[in-house]
């Protein structure tokens, strides 16, 4: 007879290795606006699932896609301003 066990000590307890860095907090914290950003995307798309989209429906898609867009600009400006060395010459 094989008995079917669970592991709990695997799925309950977490090593201090587990947990994200500072570095990776960091990050998590400079990409916000993006990932807030998408999330608005996706309500905006999500609202229209079921129907067909109104005129309203399509500008608060554009615009949400908009910011998505500017949001990923701007990080991607911010971390090409941060990793060059100098400044403007």
């Amino acid at each position: 007879m094989n008995h079917i066990v669970t592991v709990q000590d695997a799925v309950t307890t977490f090593a201090d290795f587990m947990e994200p860095t500072n570095a990776e907090l960091d990050a998590i914290e400079r990409e916000m606006p993006v990932i807030l950003a998408d999330v608005d995307l996706l309500d905006a798309y999500i609202v229209t699932l079921d129907r067909t989209p109104t005129e309203l429906d399509n500008r608060r898609i554009r615009r949400a896609r908009r910011r998505a867009l500017a949001a990923r600009v701007a990080l991607l400006n911010q971390d090409a301003g941060a990793s060059l060395p100098g400044g403007a010459a």
